[in-house]
């Protein structure tokens, strides 16, 4: 009895995640179908169970290595490939070998990105994250993709800027830019009554224009990182963009839990 509950899984962070991944997957199959907002609106669905698994685990104390090792796998379908493949079939495909290079470069990033997050796990700073979310990422190429198709858009029209966009969000992953969490934020603490009336606003302001909104919305969002760097060194050197940063070398040194991770 005691191996079997030992090699069981729990149930309800998981479930969570596999609706992630579903959502990441439908948006694949809806791309190649030609439903384009339907694929970009799975994507963002694809980020809220994202957000609710590791927080139900949390309060459920249901954590374990597989829902963290299950987590990442399905983040890496639905932030990385669902991504790279729905802004592909809407607006790459018409410039040939940049096309898919672009759509590659966001893979690769969002892979990277993944992996860099997984080894930093316990010796990062919880208040920023190094380099764009893989999340983030792709809420805003499918924003993109959304705004496009809610104002009767052709991406093969404008394939360069979606190349672009698509090609930036992949290298902000793999970046050294510092971009808040938001993890600070005491969300079990009590706020003043204005403050349940902003949310409202917010929702409202959101429920007008979905699409242009979350778009402007994770633009700024990817914007701020290189800003909140450029503002907090005074001389901006290659590892405050991209590379092994110096920070990190030294707390590789002396970390033997990372040590440990690198080695694995």
């Amino acid at each position: 009895m005691t191996d079997q509950k030992r090699r069981g899984i729990y149930l309800l962070p998981n479930l969570l995640t596999t609706a992630g991944l579903f959502s990441g997957f439908f948006a694949i199959v809806s791309s190649m179908n030609g439903r384009f907002e339907a694929a970009a609106i799975a994507i963002f669905v694809a980020m809220i169970f994202d957000g609710l698994d590791g927080r139900v685990a949390r309060m459920t104390n249901t954590q374990s290595e597989f829902g963290a090792e299950y987590d990442s796998m399905a983040d890496m379908v639905s932030f990385g490939v669902a991504p790279a493949l729905v802004a592909y079939n809407w607006g790459l495909t018409g410039l040939g070998k940049i096309g898919w290079l672009a759509a590659f470069i966001y893979v690769a990033g969002a892979a990277l990105r993944l992996a860099r997050f997984n080894t930093q796990i316990g010796i990062a700073d919880s208040r920023y994250f190094q380099g764009l979310a893989s999340p983030a990422a792709a809420a805003l190429v499918a924003g993109l993709i959304w705004v496009g198709v809610e104002y009767d858009v052709n991406g093969q029209d404008y394939g360069i800027i979606v190349a672009f966009i698509t090609g930036v969000s992949g290298l902000l992953m793999v970046s050294n830019f510092k971009y808040n969490s938001f993890k600070e934020l005491n969300l079990h603490g009590k706020v003043p009554f204005v403050a349940l009336l902003l949310i409202m606003l917010v929702f409202v302001v959101v429920a007008t224009e979905p699409a242009l909104v979350l778009f402007v919305v994770f633009a700024i969002y990817a914007l701020a990182g290189p800003i909140n760097t450029f503002r907090t060194v005074d001389k901006v050197r290659l590892e405050d963009v991209v590379g092994d940063a110096v920070e990190m070398h030294e707390e590789d040194e002396q970390s033997p839990k990372c040590n440990k991770t690198e080695d694995k």
